[in-house]
């Protein structure tokens, strides 16, 4: 049963959301062009996109951590709890990482402090936002690996990153971001680098953890199967655009934007092999955000595309239900995953 969130105030909120990165003196890139869309408590958001749409790059941006004197926010509004962050400086920002805003990276061993062990970089966190001594800071860390499922969270809390494994690692970041209570977590791709089982244990215990804590979580993926599973709304982003948004059932039962349709009819379905049906990839590759094409950035790899499309780029409209879509052509094409499989 889908859950409804209409009647909520937004958690997080960020309108036409512009993020430049500076190449050189002379030619900069947007890696996000216009982004909007909100976060309620509670709720979980997936942002769901080809390698090189601008996911990750949202992410980092809502939390402050673009790459210093080359990325910056050019435009647009992210407010926390009704108040405007995206001016903030970094260490106003810190004081927001963490306790307001929690982050799991794709790839813990790139993340975690290697020379450190896991119970310190706990204990750093809820010592810096919440002043607590060393000694209860261990006893929190020991209390939040148990939380996440470690096994003798005792002992491992004593374990530098090297000496776990993968999955343990992820738990071990789960706890992290977790540990000061964040009203939002950010995941982006937290379970990419994990076998199914693994990655099955992760998705159930951010659910749990969620339904304990009442926080919302941003979970950027690719992919499409995780999303079916945890999410309650769906915003679709190709080269740094959002080109469909809407509930989870709605984007899955009728995606009406042709590159969300071919998202999902890239998705082996159960019996496919057996049936030997070919799964129906989208040709091409996103385009370079230093040479996009005029008009919707979309059309070259678009078998629907026409004229009108190529002259100019379709505005985000709605469809309403909460439903939006960046198609010129998305009202007479009527498009739905049965008919275009």
């Amino acid at each position: 049963m889908p859950r409804d969130f209409t009647n909520t105030k937004p958690i997080l909120e960020v309108r036409d959301l512009q993020t430049t990165f500076d190449l050189s003196r002379t030619q900069s890139i947007k890696a996000v062009d216009g982004v909007s869309f909100d976060v309620h408590p509670g709720e979980t958001l997936a942002i769901v996109g080809e390698s090189g749409s601008g996911k990750s790059v949202t992410s980092l941006s809502i939390m402050g951590l673009l790459p210093k004197d080359v990325g910056r926010i050019s435009g647009g509004s992210i407010k926390l709890g009704g108040n405007e962050i995206s001016k903030y400086s970094d260490v106003e920002m810190r004081d927001i990482r963490g306790k307001e805003i929690g982050m799991i990276f794709q790839e813990p061993m790139t993340s975690l402090n290697p020379v450190h062990t896991i119970g310190q970089q706990i204990a750093e966190m809820v010592i810096r936002h919440e002043g607590l001594s060393k000694a209860r800071a261990r006893d929190r860390a020991i209390e939040m690996l148990n939380l996440v499922g470690i096994p003798e969270p005792k002992r491992r809390v004593d374990n530098y990153p090297h000496e776990m494994s993968g999955g343990m690692r992820q738990r071990a970041m789960i706890a992290m971001a977790l540990s000061c209570e964040p009203r939002i977590l950010i995941a982006d791709e937290p379970t990419t680098a994990l076998d199914v089982t693994i990655q099955a244990q992760m998705l159930e215990l951010m659910q749990d953890l969620q339904e304990k804590i009442g926080m919302a979580i941003i979970f950027i993926t690719h992919d499409l199967g995780v999303v079916a599973e945890i999410a309650d709304r769906v915003v679709v982003m190709y080269a740094a655009q959002v080109v469909e948004t809407g509930p989870v059932e709605d984007i899955f039962r009728t995606p009406r934007m042709p590159y969300t349709v071919g998202l999902m009819n890239s998705i082996p379905r159960l019996g496919s092999s057996i049936n030997k049906v070919r799964l129906q990839a989208i040709p091409g590759s996103v385009p370079a955000l230093s040479d996009l094409p005029q008009g919707c950035r979309f059309h070259p790899r678009c078998g629907y595309a026409a004229d009108i499309c190529r002259a100019a780029l379709p505005p985000l409209e709605q469809a309403g239900d909460g439903h939006m879509i960046r198609c010129a052509r998305w009202r007479e094409l009527n498009l739905s995953q049965k008919e275009a499989s």
